[in-house]
């Protein structure tokens, strides 16, 4: 199925493939050639971030790239990419919004009348609204699609496990003892789901000292996510650094001008899928 572009009724094969009995039909002016979910099983590691700086530095290296912003209580995307327009609908579906770098990105906060208004919905309509994001929006054409997961394993997490066709998932999570219990229930959930683990990404691992370079590693080393995943039998892709600077690129909405070397072995990951 390398060559599967979603888009069950544009396909030559004259019987059902078996990939999406459970699937929800990607919109028909949409043809994505892979998917990839950034997940964690608890909020504040830094997920959005590091879905940012995956889809950044994939149109880097030239591939046309975009965001699904799931995470529908907590959105966070737009603000990295500096995105104040609003979705506009067309008679292809709803359009995604664009970045300086031709990112596509799409995000409940690109519907709301204001950022900060709360959306205060129970589980089946946030989950119906990530299906629309899927059938509704017209992505045109994508190399790879990322999807910001809300954090947990939840209704909305589910529903995308299952109703929408992953090529794998990144997990996010930080260097806290606590890690090994939240890594493996979100490792778990994925492989009940027949979903691939393509790795871990260890965000805020260190700090480094601004005068002598030193790594200072502030919530305790590596030792719980390095016996979690050897345990899972997962590959940590990248270690990533607390970086002041990161943050300050998000909260301006400049994060396609972020430096971060740490990260391309986890972009080296991502990429094999386009092989």
């Amino acid at each position: 199925m390398s060559d599967c572009n979603r888009n069950c009724e544009s396909c030559s094969k004259s019987q059902n493939c078996g990939v999406n009995d459970m699937h929800e039909k990607l919109n028909q002016f949409s043809h994505i050639r892979k998917v990839v979910a950034v997940s964690s099983g608890k909020g504040g590691v830094g997920k959005s971030s590091v879905t940012a700086m995956l889809a950044v530095m994939m149109a880097r290296r030239g591939h046309k790239v975009g965001i699904l912003d799931a995470d529908i209580t907590g959105p966070s995307i737009p603000k990295a990419f500096g995105i104040t327009r609003k979705a506009r609908n067309s008679e292809m579906g709803i359009l995604p919004e664009e970045t300086h770098m031709g990112i596509k990105v799409m995000s409940i906060n690109l519907l709301l009348e204001k950022e900060d208004q709360p959306v205060v919905w129970r589980g089946p309509i946030l989950s119906g609204a990530v299906k629309q994001f899927w059938t509704d929006v017209a992505w045109g054409d994508l190399d790879i699609l990322f999807i910001d997961m809300p954090p947990g394993t939840g209704d909305v997490p589910l529903t995308i496990f299952q109703r929408i066709p992953l090529d794998g998932v990144v997990i996010v999570s930080t260097p806290q003892s606590l890690v090994q219990m939240i890594v493996s229930k979100a490792q778990k959930m994925a492989s009940m789901l027949n979903i691939p683990i393509l790795g871990m990404v260890e965000n805020m691992s260190y700090v480094s000292c601004p005068d002598c370079g030193r790594k200072i590693s502030l919530f305790g080393d590596s030792s719980a996510l390095d016996k979690a995943a050897g345990e899972m039998g997962i590959k940590v892709l990248a270690r990533l650094p607390m970086d002041a600077e990161i943050s300050r690129l998000c909260d301006s909405g400049e994060i396609e001008k972020v430096v971060c070397d740490e990260i391309n072995s986890a972009v080296d990951s991502v990429e094999q899928l386009l092989k």
